[in-house]
């Protein structure tokens, strides 16, 4: 039996960087990973994808490339190279995670964590040996799995995959039917589209990536070139590589495509690390968390995925520091302001064009009874955007603010660099900035960037 100021369930970006911050803090601390460190956001989501998200940039940048003066002759991708390229990235990553936590004094095990109640965990190695362990704080990143829902002929079909299996296609389709207009599917369909494939989706609302403020959502979808979508349509079996449909306007139809990717969704992982049996409280939506991440259970906290709360790498990682805090805190975590933030949390739609947003929507504000002013304006504002994409490429920005205290509610972003910029956005919303504060902000020229400040000052 070990003894530990720390032990932590899952590896992810939740899990590690918690260790991280404990390490700088000089605690003993047990990090259990049943996979591989990183967990599904560098094995198998966030960094893979935007890996051969990237080549497939490179390629329809070059294919495009004549009206800026570039010829490419014999364009071709190569998808092996794509693959071999992407599996690099992740292995040197994930490498450079171990590292650091070693470094750090974090003592890393693979294996699967089982709780067994406050301040008591049983770790499982791959041969089988079994040890318990003791801390008087346990930290429970179990991250999400993929949904599989229960539509005839999903299950047990090859020709049907989620986002992991996509990902290791050995050759590519020439067709693909993506079930599910989110940020996952809407990411592969930019994707494999770019790349020459037939691509169409299926979903079910009247609209792609439902989170998106209602202007938006429609600039980024037509901005997806290649892809052909079934807005309002419920999938009701699939046969093969066939997705059998009902239309929105109530018609049987049907998609043919050579693969089929699943991808309506996420679900906290809840079983196998006796979180029930423990006495936590973990109903099907995730482990019931406050604003400092703590569970029910005394000494025990839950961070990311698990939670069912923002499924998003870097809330994984914001909450992991939240808990960290409220840890070290220790009779001062009363007092501590620490706390998570959820509207401040910003989300990307990575693909060949961009999408990002922070706080809330213009519907979501005025569904609180706020009374809003807002103003949208055209990434065509911004000489940089003009100069790199042309005239003809579709990006907005859009900002909400508080009619009667000024403050700036939410920020949504459409076109090139826009996750990258957000984060800038988000900060504006942590600090509760007002119009008036941004305005007297420098913005660089020439950026994209620009075109947030412009539409600032169209608030007035």
């Amino acid at each position: 039996m070990g003894s530990y100021d720390v032990i932590i369930i899952g590896g992810g970006p939740g899990g590690y960087v918690a260790a991280e911050r404990l390490g700088h803090a000089k605690k003993r601390v047990l990090l259990l990973e049943k996979s591989a460190l990183g967990g599904t956001c560098l094995n198998v989501g966030c960094i893979p994808t935007k890996t051969l998200i990237n080549s497939a940039k490179i390629y329809a940048h070059a294919r495009e490339g004549e009206r800026f003066g570039v010829k490419a002759d014999l364009l071709r991708f190569d998808w092996p190279t794509m693959q071999a390229w992407k599996r690099e990235v992740v292995e040197k990553l994930r490498g450079g995670i171990a590292a650091t936590e070693k470094r750090l004094g974090v003592e890393v095990r693979a294996g699967a964590g089982r709780l067994l109640g406050s301040g008591r965990v049983e770790a499982r190695a791959p041969q089988g040996a079994v040890e318990v362990h003791e801390a008087p704080h346990v930290i429970v990143a179990t991250g999400s799995a993929p949904v599989l829902p229960p539509i005839p002929g999903c299950r047990g079909n090859p020709k049907v995959v989620d986002s992991t299996g996509l990902l290791e296609l050995p050759a590519m389709p020439n067709r693909l039917c993506v079930v599910g207009g989110g940020v996952i599917g809407v990411e592969f369909a930019g994707l494999f589209a770019a790349l020459g494939c037939e691509v169409e989706v299926v979903e079910m609302m009247d609209e792609i990536v439902p989170f998106m403020d209602k202007e938006q959502a429609p600039i980024l979808r037509k901005a997806l070139r290649g892809v052909t979508f079934r807005l309002g349509s419920r999938v009701e079996r699939i046969e093969g590589s066939t997705v059998h449909y009902t239309a929105k306007e109530g018609r049987s139809a049907r998609a043919e495509a050579d693969l089929v990717l699943m991808a309506v969704g996420r679900r906290p992982v809840l079983d196998g690390f006796g979180a029930r049996e423990a006495g936590l409280d973990a109903p099907p939506q995730g482990v019931v968390v406050d604003e400092r991440m703590r569970t029910n259970l005394p000494g025990v906290w839950a961070i990311g995925d698990v939670t069912g709360r923002s499924l998003l790498a870097h809330s994984a990682s914001r909450m992991a520091e939240v808990a960290v805090s409220d840890i070290l805190s220790g009779r001062e975590r009363a007092r501590s302001r620490n706390v998570m933030r959820y509207e401040a949390v910003p989300w990307v739609v990575y693909g060949m064009t961009e999408a990002a947003g922070v706080g809330l929507t213009e519907q979501e504000a005025v569904g609180r009874g706020l009374a809003v002013k807002t103003a949208s304006l055209s990434l065509k504002v911004s000489g940089r955007f003009c100069a790199e994409n042309g005239f003809a490429t579709p990006g907005a920005v859009k900002v909400i603010a508080d009619r009667s205290s000024d403050r700036i509610l939410g920020v949504h972003l459409v076109g090139s660099y826009a996750s990258e910029m957000i984060w800038g956005a988000a900060a504006l919303i942590e600090q509760e900035l007002r119009a008036s504060d941004v305005r007297e902000l420098i913005f660089p020229h020439p950026t994209v960037g620009e075109a947030l400040r412009d539409a600032v000052w169209e608030l007035a």
